[in-house]
């Protein structure tokens, strides 16, 4: 399935704003194969590891590793070693040493975000099919959340549940949303570490179920089956190494119900 309807944008820059996301792997090209096959993804070599590109831009890494990981996010920072000394003091932890251009840490719930310096000609695709969508941190702790990453990135944050039932706050650079925080409730296994959910855009003309039917297809798993939300219609899949990233059809959305709009969601794409 390589067809490729609609082309990323390049994403906005501005300090705290997702500018990156990267996936460790032990073996490249059965990664390669994954991604290619469920987005259409094709690649360039960077130094061993793989750049993916839609339709000529850049929208993820796959590093070549001892340990795979978990897809990982990064924030646009002006200073990344200034970044994670300024995190260290507000109660995270640095994970690794840092360089001027990249840290990785983990906030003081436990959840890894990286931060990169990238210059001004940066080009990071978004939005278009098989790019970047958006980010929620899933933590025990909103308010602790919050408040960290208030003080490291500057963000404006509001809480649109009523902050018990549903505890759910979006975080705006100079006006826009950019990342969402949700609060991990009964719905999610209580040893579920606090993690960034990636997600990544399906187009219209592909949609949420094909793309789910496909990672199936392709040795991964589906975790939670696609259902619909005011913000386009959903699913979390988790890909041929077990790791969870979820999948969006903007153009699919359906407003909540009376009753859905006190509801928790009670799918957890950790627990098998």
């Amino acid at each position: 399935m390589s067809i490729v309807p609609n082309s990323p944008a390049l994403a906005e820059l501005h300090h705290g704003t997702p500018c990156w996301v990267d996936i460790a792997t032990t073996d490249l090209q059965a990664t390669i194969d994954f991604y290619s096959g469920l987005f259409g993804w094709y690649f360039s070599d960077s130094g061993g590891n793989a750049i993916a590109l839609v339709d000529g831009m850049p929208v993820a890494e796959l590093v070549l590793a001892e340990e795979p990981s978990a897809w990982t996010l990064y924030l646009n920072t002006p200073h990344a070693r200034a970044t994670a000394e300024k995190a260290h003091a507000l109660g995270g932890h640095v994970l690794g040493e840092p360089s001027d251009t990249v840290t990785v840490l983990a906030d003081p719930t436990g959840a890894v975000v990286g931060f990169r310096h990238v210059p001004p000609d940066w080009v990071f695709g978004a939005d278009g099919h098989g790019a970047y969508a958006w980010a929620e941190l899933n933590t025990r702790d909103g308010h602790a959340a919050d408040e960290f990453f208030h003080e490291l990135c500057g963000y404006e944050i509001t809480q649109i549940g009523d902050g018990q039932a549903v505890d759910y706050t979006i975080w705006a650079v100079q006006g826009h949303t950019v990342l969402g925080r949700q609060r991990m409730g009964r719905a999610f296994a209580p040893d579920t570490p606090a993690h960034w959910m990636v997600y990544f855009t399906a187009a219209p003309e592909i949609g949420t179920d094909s793309a789910a039917s496909r990672v199936l297809e392709l040795g991964g798993r589906v975790t939670v089956e696609p259902y619909d939300t005011p913000f386009g219609r959903i699913t979390v899949v988790a890909d041929h190494t077990g790791a969870v990233f979820s999948v969006i059809d903007p153009s699919r959305t359906t407003p909540l119900s009376e009753e859905e709009a006190t509801e928790t969601r009670v799918d957890d794409p950790y627990d098998d």
